[in-house]
């Protein structure tokens, strides 16, 4: 029996390993609690049945570095597939949590019995390497106010629950978590997030973020790549 599919998905068109994933056992994390840690052993793909995942990395300089943050019915952990000795990463629960989980080689197994499942893998993990490609666009050609005008959308077509206004209702993500993702401090995050809620481009407080998504688009595609200046 395949997990279950809690919502409809985008890529309609494209191939799903849900559809071809045996259940396995279910095991709940706590918000905050480590699923793995960076240098650990590199056996399991897990996939989100409730809540969400971070998954970072500790650059070389100490810096931590967001790969993804990851919600139901999406994987993470795919670098078991690469048989390596040491996880590059590290996965934290974000809000409590229920997994399903496979070792890669329960997942080479299932492939080679179900060979469209490597097609839904293959898939999906393209999908990825075209967002961190825009990513990495994003860092060579933005400013840091755009970079994170840019990420806020992004979550928000992901994670984003649209309200009757037309904007979009998201969880409270931290600036300390904003900031890890395009590189900069949580304080220039703090900056650029009280400009923009000045600007009337979104509201935030400890109970979420709600986002004009229009005006961000549009000031996206009028704003200058001069940094955005702030009102004293």
């Amino acid at each position: 029996m395949a997990p279950t599919r809690t919502a409809s998905k985008p890529h309609a068109t494209l191939q799903d390993p849900l559809d071809y994933l045996p259940c396995s056992p279910i095991a709940e994390y706590r918000k905050h609690q480590l699923i793995y840690r960076q240098n650990e052993p590199s056996t399991n793909i897990y996939l989100i049945l409730e809540g969400k995942i971070k998954v970072s990395r500790l650059a070389e300089s100490g810096r931590q570095i967001l790969v993804n943050i990851y919600q139901t019915d999406e994987f993470f952990g795919e670098s078991a597939l690469l048989h390596l000795s040491r996880r590059p990463e590290v996965a934290t629960a974000l809000e409590n949590t229920k997994l399903m989980s496979w070792t890669a080689s329960e997942i080479e197994e299932l492939v080679r019995r179900q060979p469209r499942l490597s097609l839904a893998m293959a898939q999906m993990l393209g999908r990825r390497t075209t967002e961190f490609v825009r990513r990495i666009e994003s860092f060579s050609t933005d400013t840091v106010a755009r970079r994170l005008a840019r990420y806020l959308i992004r979550l928000s077509e992901r994670m984003g629950d649209p309200e009757e206004d037309g904007s979009v209702r998201m969880l409270p993500f931290t600036h300390e978590l904003l900031s890890e993702d395009i590189g900069t401090t949580r304080e220039i995050v703090t900056q650029y997030m009280n400009h923009f809620r000045k600007q009337g481009y979104l509201q935030y407080s400890r109970k979420g973020i709600v986002l004009h998504r229009d005006a961000f688009h549009n000031w996206l595609r009028t704003a200058s790549a001069k940094p955005a200046k702030f009102s004293t």
